[in-house]
Formats: C-alpha cells, sequence, structure tokens
C-alpha cells in the first residue's frame, strides 16, 4: 500500500460518500466495488493516523521524535504526559482491527505487521526507568491514557496481551498501579480508573472490585434519559458520551460484568442506552459530513463518533438504521476531519484541528498525543469484510434525505 494507492482510494471512496452533485445512490445501483473499497481507504487513513506512533513508540523513539503541539506556555507540561496520550489512545482505536481483522492477503500482511509494532510499543513504554518510559503516574492526566491502554487491553487481549512476554506484561502492571495514587476528578475520568483495574483482572493480577462498582453505581446515577448521561451530577453540551462514557461502560462490563449480579444487571440498560445514543450520533452527521461543534475536545475530530462506530462494530445500531448507512455516514465525517489540508505536518504527525490546523481549538490540556482520540471512529474495521456494514450498498444517511426533501422517519425519546 503506496501513498499513490491510498490517495487514489481515498478519492474514489469520497466520490461514493461525499459526492459534488447529489446524494449517493441507494439499493442495486450502488456497486458492491464501492463498499468494499471504503473498507480499503478506511484501513489506509488509519494505518497513516496510526503508523508514526506506533513505529516510533516500537523503535523506543517516540519521545524524540513525535513533535508536542500545545496551547501557548503548557508544552512543557504536556510534554510530560503527551506520548502516553499518542499510544494508549492510538491502540484503543486499532485494538478491534488487530483482534479479528481480516488475516490473509494484504490486509493480513499490514494487521501483523501493526500487531508486532503495537506489542513492541507497549513493552517499551512500560519498561521503566528508560528513556522510552511513558510516565505512568506522572500527573493526574495518565489515569487517563492509562485508562485508553487499558481499553485498547480489554479490546484486543488475544493479540496485545497474550503477545507480550512476561516481563513486559510485569512492568504493565506496575505501571498501571503507579496511577491508583493519583485521585480522579468526580466525573467520567471514573471509568479510566474503573477499566484500569479491569486490565490489571486480564493480567491476572490483584485488582480492585470497589474502584469498578463506584464508576458503574455513579454513572448510573448520572443518566439523564434519552441515551445521555451527565458528566459528573450535570449535563455537558459536549461529545464526551461519546468520547468516553458509552464505549467505557460497555467495554467495563465485557470484562468485568460476569463478576458481580449487580453489574450484570446493569447490562441491558447500558447497551439500550449505547443503542439510543448511537440513533441521536447517526442524526448529528450533516449532509457534508460535519456536525456540530460543540463542547470541549473538539480537536478528537472523528473520535466525537467514536460511540457510533463502537455500536456498530458490536452490532447494536437501532433495527431501523441499517449498519451501511452508519458506514457512509462515519466515512464522510472521517473524511471531513482527516482530509481537510494541513491536518498532517510533513512527517505525518496529526496537528492541533478540527478540520485542518486550527490551534486556537486547542484548550490547554490538548497536546499533539491527544489528537490521537480520533482512531475511535475506525472501530468497524473489527468487523469481517463479509458483515453488512462493509458489503451493503451505500445509502444517504438521515439528514442528507431529510434535507432533500426525501421521505425520512421521525425521531422519538427514549427515557430508559
Amino acid at each position: 500500500m503506496n501513498r499513490r494507492a491510498f490517495l487514489r482510494n481515498s478519492l474514489s471512496t469520497t466520490a461514493v460518500l461525499l459526492p459534488v452533485a447529489g446524494l449517493p445512490q441507494q439499493g442495486a445501483s450502488a456497486p458492491a466495488a464501492a463498499a468494499l473499497a471504503s473498507r480499503q481507504s478506511w484501513l489506509e487513513l488509519l494505518l497513516r493516523v496510526a503508523r508514526p506512533v506506533l513505529e516510533a513508540a516500537a523503535d523506543g523513539k517516540l519521545q524524540q521524535l513525535m513533535p508536542v503541539e500545545a496551547a501557548p506556555g503548557h508544552e512543557a507540561d504536556r510534554h510530560t504526559v503527551t506520548h502516553l496520550e499518542a499510544v494508549g489512545r492510538t491502540l484503543a482505536g486499532i485494538a478491534p482491527w488487530l483482534e479479528h481483522g481480516e488475516t490473509s492477503v494484504d490486509e493480513g500482511r499490514e494487521l501483523s505487521r501493526s500487531r508486532d509494532l503495537a506489542i513492541e510499543s507497549i513493552a517499551r513504554g512500560v519498561a521503566k526507568g528508560t528513556p522510552a518510559y511513558l510516565n505512568f503516574g506522572a500527573q493526574r492526566q495518565t489515569i487517563v491514557d492509562a485508562g485508553f491502554l487499558s481499553l485498547a487491553l480489554v479490546r484486543a487481549p488475544q493479540q496485545l496481551l497474550s503477545g507480550l512476554p512476561s516481563e513486559a506484561r510485569s512492568n504493565l502492571a506496575d505501571a498501571l498501579r503507579a496511577t491508583r495514587g493519583l485521585a480522579p476528578p468526580f466525573n467520567n475520568w471514573l471509568l479510566f480508573c474503573a477499566i484500569i483495574e479491569a486490565a490489571l483482572l486480564k493480567l491476572d493480577q490483584p485488582w480492585d472490585r470497589m474502584r469498578v462498582d463506584y464508576a458503574l453505581r455513579e454513572h448510573a446515577s448520572w443518566f439523564l434519559g434519552d441515551g445521555v448521561y451527565g458528566d459528573g451530577p450535570h449535563f455537558h453540551a459536549d461529545y464526551y458520551n461519546s468520547y468516553v462514557i458509552h464505549p467505557f461502560l460497555l467495554a467495563l462490563l465485557d470484562a468485568v460484568g460476569s463478576s458481580d449480579p449487580a453489574w450484570a444487571k446493569m447490562t441491558e440498560a447500558i447497551r439500550a442506552r449505547a443503542t439510543r445514543y448511537a440513533a441521536l450520533q447517526e442524526r448529528m452527521v450533516a449532509p457534508d459530513g460535519s456536525f456540530p461543534v460543540v463542547g470541549r475536545s473538539i480537536t478528537y475530530r472523528c473520535g466525537a463518533f467514536h460511540l457510533l462506530a463502537d455500536a456498530a462494530l458490536r452490532h447494536l445500531l437501532p433495527a431501523a438504521l441499517p449498519p451501511e448507512q452508519v458506514r457512509c455516514a462515519l466515512g464522510a465525517v472521517i473524511g471531513r476531519t482527516l482530509g481537510a489540508g494541513n491536518t498532517f505536518d510533513a512527517a505525518g504527525w496529526l496537528r492541533i484541528g478540527l478540520a485542518g490546523h486550527q490551534p486556537s481549538l486547542g484548550e490547554t490540556y490538548i497536546s499533539t498525543g491527544s489528537l490521537y482520540l480520533c482512531t475511535g471512529a475506525f472501530l468497524p474495521l473489527g468487523l469481517p469484510a463479509s458483515d453488512p456494514f462493509w458489503t451493503g450498498p451505500s445509502r444517504p444517511w438521515t439528514s442528507q434525505r431529510a434535507w432533500t426533501g426525501e421521505d425520512a422517519a421521525a425521531d422519538h425519546a427514549q427515557d430508559e
């Protein structure tokens, strides 16, 4: 897969998802080849985003090679944590593909190479006392990105955890425990603490059930209705229900839900709420692939649709929402946010922005490594190429139909 082929395929797929004139064609008139090309383009773009991080981290040179773009005056502070951000978030997004992606022909070769890079990145990043160590526990921010790394481990236990040498597994457990002395704020961060404990369980290490129980019970009390949780006791108009809350709740119950009958009883409601929020997210995608620029952390780009991607991966979409329609909506968002000019620097690293380079959108806690949460939009690559998500004919998403006068189903709130 060379860059010329990547650009050719990306432009071909963009023509299907974001046509210059008219909407994607429905039914049999949309060739199956277009949908399959979409998977290839998704993978090539994911690798374009992830490879600089994984190659540098696997070589033990992430701290040397990755630039640290941050708000003026915060570069030194962010330099302590941004490399863990890059590794944890990249792996969380790529993990379903590593675990379940196609293992034959070109995709299989890319998967094998990416898996090896991921394992080596973890091994080097948890080796305390080396220049490549990722500073677990150095600042409170490392709770978040030890959490994203733990999410990756939960999502790909066979390809990531099982492949780690015994010394690296021991170092990884120590690194995750290094965050326990840091107190999280009373909001979605409770889920990072909980998923770290779930990862320790997967590592066959002692784990703290109380941190898991606390996160699950508090989020249950913060549910506001219609698929929406408060970020803490209050509602925030942002994308944190998708960036963190729904995906982490789902992954947490995957990992430990069977460990406690009370947790198992939460599963049905948590999954139903995620399905409802996925329906809302699909309706947020405008006809041109844009979406409302509201709330903090907007520079996570297409990562704002982490939950919609996760629901597609899990087959948790509403029955009335065809997976191929979600493919087109997500593909449009990915193209709109990662295909804009100046998104990448000359060396291939992400730059702060939503659609291009827009440094003023970056809050004081945003730096280069933070941006790799955008990989969360690519989770459906964990579905086989034969899944209807990939093979179904291209379909206009809800706002495309509605804003061109096509009849579309009404939306209704769901309290539980």
